[in-house]
């Protein structure tokens, strides 16, 4: 017998599959849309019983999903936790089903929510749940090339300073989603709340470097641009040997006591 139900939302597809306590959960073919609202439960201090999540999802979905800085670095963190597995199969995928240890339901998108249909026929869930266990199990691991978040967290703070590093990750929040992403990507980000914050360009295109997020070379031509269209300055800094230091601050009054959307709001539409 096939039973189904309608849940608002995805979020709420992955609460009732997890209502037993699953210790881990099969997620087979998941869309964007799914793959954001499994991250998000799982870097979400306030949400708890979220199991170890294992991803099977072409290698395109994955790609498109973790496009953006945020979503890739609180993934990377998940599977740096080991809370987190992502694996790419060698043929298509077709439906997209949920796993756990008894039960197996299909996800089917409705104009008014998400249909879950699930089987009580035991010996049939046995059989798909097997059959997608093994097809994991032969994938290939996907790697993900963003840093980690709690590794940013980590050396921003000594780095940098911890409200760098809390305006960092506050403003990559903020214009999560929204048009504004589009025009500031993490090195932007990361520039202008150096600027706000008065931190040294050697500094932060060196930690940006070494933590992974992009080259110096990068840091230095973002720079370039963001200073050409007047979001930030420069000063000169003196040092005891070799050339001075280039302290980064906002480039016009319009940028200052801000709050950290205003800021990027702001400074993307000089961009412009």
């Amino acid at each position: 017998m096939v039973s189904s139900t309608v849940e608002a939302d995805v979020e709420s597809v992955l609460a009732s599959a997890t209502a037993d306590g699953e210790e881990s959960l099969l997620v087979v073919n998941p869309s964007r849309e799914t793959i954001e609202a499994i991250v998000s439960a799982g870097i979400d201090d306030e949400t708890s019983g979220v199991p170890d999540v294992r991803l099977l999802v072409e290698e395109r979905t994955i790609k498109d999903a973790t496009d953006g800085f945020l979503l890739a670095s609180k993934a990377a963190a998940l599977v740096d936790r080991r809370e987190l597995t992502i694996r790419t199969p060698e043929s298509d995928l077709s439906t997209t089903l949920l796993v756990s240890t008894d039960r197996v339901a299909a996800l089917v998108e409705a104009t008014d929510g998400i249909g879950v249909l699930s089987t009580t026929d035991e010996a049939f869930r046995e059989s798909v749940g097997d059959a997608y266990r093994a097809r994991f199990a032969d994938a290939a691991d996907y790697r993900l090339r963003t840093p980690a978040l709690d590794r940013v967290r980590e050396t921003m703070d000594e780095a940098l300073g911890e409200e760098p590093r809390a305006d960092f990750e506050a403003m990559l929040e903020a214009i999560d989603g929204t048009d504004l992403a589009e025009r500031l990507d993490a090195v932007a980000v990361a520039l202008l709340v150096a600027a706000k914050h008065g931190v040294l360009l050697y500094d932060l295109s060196k930690w940006g470097e070494d933590v992974g997020i992009a080259s110096k070379a990068t840091f230095s031509r973002t720079k370039t641009d963001l200073e050409d269209h007047g979001v930030i300055d420069t000063e000169k800094v003196p040092i005891d040997v070799g050339r001075p230091r280039l302290r980064l601050q906002l480039g016009t009054d319009r940028l200052r006591d801000r709050s950290i959307e205003g800021l990027a709001s702001a400074a993307a539409e000089l961009l412009e």
